[in-house]
C-alpha cells in the first residue's frame, strides 16, 4: 500500500534531518509512492510522506528512477522562472530554478556519489530539495 501524500503545510515547512543507515527502508517507501503517484508526480522528498528526512525520489527519465540520501547542491548556473506544482499543494506557483547542477549524494548502499544534472531532472532535484529546507513553492 503506497503512503499518504502529506498535506499539513506546518509538517511540510519543518527542515528534514540528515537520514541516517535506520532510515534506509525510505528509498521502497519513496519507490511505492511515486508509482502510485506517477501519473501527477515526477519526484518526492520523504516528508511529503510523513518522514522528515533528507530523502528524496526523482525521474531521471522514463523508467529510471534515483533515490538520493543527504544531497547537497555543489554548484549551480544559468538561472531561469518557471512555474511548478506539487502533489502536496494545490495549483502551481512561481519560482526561480538552476539549468545545471553539480551534486553529491549517498546511494542505497550508502556509498557517497557525485553527479552532474540538467534540465527537468535538476528541477526536480531543486523541487525535492527545498522540501528538506521547509520551503513550499
Amino acid at each position: 500500500m503506497a503512503p499518504e501524500i502529506i498535506r499539513d503545510q506546518v509538517f511540510l515547512s519543518r527542515p528534514s534531518a540528515p537520514v541516517t543507515p535506520l532510515d534506509l527502508g525510505l528509498a521502497e517507501q519513496l519507490r511505492i509512492a511515486l508509482a502510485a503517484n506517477r501519473d501527477r508526480c515526477v519526484g518526492l522528498a520523504a516528508n511529503m510522506i510523513g518522514h522528515s528526512k533528507q530523502a528524496m525520489i526523482i525521474s531521471m527519465a522514463p523508467g529510471l528512477d534515483l533515490v538520493l540520501f543527504n544531497p547537497k547542491i555543489l554548484s549551480q548556473s544559468e538561472p531561469y522562472e518557471t512555474e511548478e506544482g506539487c502533489l502536496s499543494l494545490d495549483g502551481v506557483r512561481p519560482t526561480k530554478r538552476y539549468r545545471k547542477l553539480r551534486i553529491s549524494y549517498l546511494d542505497q548502499q550508502f556509498q557517497p556519489q557525485e553527479l552532474d544534472l540538467e534540465g527537468f531532472p535538476a528541477q526536480i532535484f531543486q523541487h525535492e530539495w527545498d522540501h528538506f529546507q521547509g520551503i513550499l513553492i
